[in-house]
């Protein structure tokens, strides 16, 4: 073997890949490349780095990352470049030849989890052909990152007579836009939160027999759940179809035109309302069942005076939740413990109040819309998952949080009382 033959030979370096599988070792990034998505093992051969394929999406799953995004978000913070922000690629749909239109809960007037969701299943069944994915809301619209949920169109119906509980209004628009657009297909939440009711009712007018509850859906047959979700049921893919969550995964690598489309004539003039809100009757709050509260105030170890702890939860009007560590302790009741171990919840907000996040609480409130921390442990788990996180005194921010409320309560009722003058 002559001296060339020597030098192209692959020489390993033991101590290099021992640093290398070492993310704690100081040298551990100095001897990654950003970006390395192969790493060599122990025993010579190369390995895929878990740790650089693909990335964690919002909704707290592995996604593989087909647009190089994580890596370049990666590569950015290794350089400190934090001015310039990784911009998604823009789809465009010009002149669609077809729709598939999406009628969402909207939620507190923000798309919801399950909407995202429904949203990624339309641009499944629109993949490879010229069509735009619509979003059809009413009333007050909060949500400002449609761009990148998926909505290709827009149609936002926002007059008065669709405020609250306004099923016939709603069912009139529905079917103007059937007349005008003709979609190929109408995609509902199956939720109580109004997805499934408007569904039937339009299923109904339009004389169409729609998929419940269904989560496995393409162009041509779709799967339901049936039998209290005991087997399976599979049929052709309608027109209309409900939703379930997790049907579909929800648009995290493109963004969207978000263009408006107009809705014509004056299809809600003539109806006269069978059905009419008058408003949201006033209950106890720790009357709810947890796992059907939306705001739940939960207190953990870092709780000593209980007492304005319930005051907080009365004046805020939040359900009371707890961690594992204040019921064994004895302040709260069994049914009010929040985790793996007690109840599963999906409220849309979750301020917990000295709980540092063990495991069995942090599954708990997965499905949690918007989590909120209020902790004097900036490194505990369940600031690291907060939305929000407050480090601060549990004593102090629930004091101030009542005094706040009692405010807000004052001034709504002198200006009702103002009005009623």
């Amino acid at each position: 073997m002559n001296d060339d033959s020597l030098d192209n030979l692959l020489r390993r370096d033991p101590r290099a890949e021992w640093i290398a599988r070492n993310r704690l070792h100081p040298l551990h990034d100095s001897m990654v490349s950003v970006g390395q998505t192969e790493v060599r093992g122990p025993s010579g051969l190369l390995r895929k780095n878990p740790h650089l394929v693909g990335f964690i999406g919002p909704n707290g799953i592995k996604r593989i990352d087909r647009a190089n995004v994580s890596a370049a978000n990666v590569a950015g913070k290794k350089r400190g470049n934090k001015e310039k922000e990784i911009q998604l690629p823009l789809h465009v749909v010009e002149n669609p030849e077809r729709y598939i239109m999406v009628v969402p809960d909207m939620i507190g007037g923000r798309l919801t989890a399950h909407d995202k969701d429904i949203l990624g299943l339309a641009h499944e069944l629109m993949a490879k052909r010229n069509g735009a994915v619509t979003l059809v809301c009413f009333g007050d619209m909060k949500d400002s990152h449609l761009d990148v949920a998926g909505v290709d169109r827009l149609i936002h119906l926002s007059a008065d007579y669709f405020d609250g509980y306004a099923p016939e209004a709603k069912l009139a628009a529905l079917m103007q836009i059937e007349s005008q657009y003709q979609p190929e297909h109408w995609l509902f939440p199956d939720s109580v939160h109004g997805g499934a009711d408007l569904g039937s009712r339009l299923a109904a007018k339009l004389g169409e027999r729609p998929a419940v509850q269904a989560w496995q859906v393409n162009s041509t047959t779709t799967v339901c759940r049936g039998a209290s979700a005991s087997q399976d049921i599979q049929r052709e893919t309608p027109r209309i179809v409900m939703l379930m969550e997790e049907c579909a995964n929800a648009i995290e690598e493109t963004r969207h035109q978000v263009l408006p489309l107009d809705v014509t004539g004056e299809f809600t003039a003539s109806i006269t309302p069978r059905v009419l809100d008058k408003g949201q009757i006033p209950v106890d709050a720790n009357a709810v069942p947890l796992a059907e509260a939306e705001f739940i105030l939960s207190a953990g170890n870092g709780i000593h005076n209980w007492e304005q702890f319930h005051a907080a939860a009365a004046a805020l009007g939040a359900t009371e939740g707890a961690s594992r560590v204040a019921v064994d302790d004895g302040f709260m009741p069994r049914f009010r413990q929040v985790g793996a171990s007690g109840t599963w919840v999906t409220a849309r907000v979750y301020l917990a109040v000295g709980i540092s996040g063990a495991i069995q609480h942090m599954q708990g409130i997965g499905q949690c819309d918007k989590v909120v921390a209020i902790n004097t442990d900036a490194g505990c788990d369940m600031v690291k998952r907060a939305d929000l996180a407050v480090i601060a005194d549990s004593e102090a921010m629930l004091e101030a949080l009542i005094q706040l409320a009692q405010q807000h309560a004052a001034t709504k009722l002198n200006e009702e009382k103002s009005n009623a003058a």
